[in-house]
């Protein structure tokens, strides 16, 4: 059964949820994990897909849009629709909703950070997630 696992940042900054992003993604990939982000839409996959470049200095994520090419190569691919049909470990969510493909996925990230209307969209996730049974937890990260 899919394991979900909330991240909940006490930042504000929407910023803050892409750089949570990264530091996940790169921990699942030193683990050879391959990761999937699903973002809300394409301008927020180029801003994550630009951040992963330079978030740390000496840090290296192959990463591509699931539109590229060669996604077959990427540890972490970043689209907003359904995963490229490849074996993937991790799915980290950041759309609004629970993508209707995330059963497919051994592990879920959801990222909660900024505002309260996306925190708010985040307990409603958590929810969907408790009334199907799915094992939940939660990790409360300090600033």
């Amino acid at each position: 059964m899919t394991r979900i696992d909330f991240y909940i940042s006490p930042s504000q900054d929407t910023q803050a949820g892409l750089q949570l992003v990264c530091r996940i993604a790169e921990k699942a990939w030193q683990k050879q994990q391959r990761v999937y982000v699903c973002a809300n839409d394409p301008e927020q996959g180029q801003q994550l897909d630009d951040l992963l470049w330079v978030f740390r200095a000496g840090s290296f994520i192959p990463h591509c849009q699931s539109q590229d090419e060669n996604c077959a190569q990427a540890a972490v691919v970043i689209g907003t629709d359904n995963p490229p049909d490849m074996p993937t470990d991790v799915l980290i969510n950041l759309k609004r909703d629970v993508p209707g493909f995330f059963s497919r996925f051994e592990r879920v990230i959801e990222i909660v950070a900024g505002p309260e209307v996306q925190r708010n969209l985040a307990r409603e996730r958590f929810k969907f997630y408790r009334d199907r049974g799915y094992p939940l937890e939660t990790h409360e990260l300090s600033s």
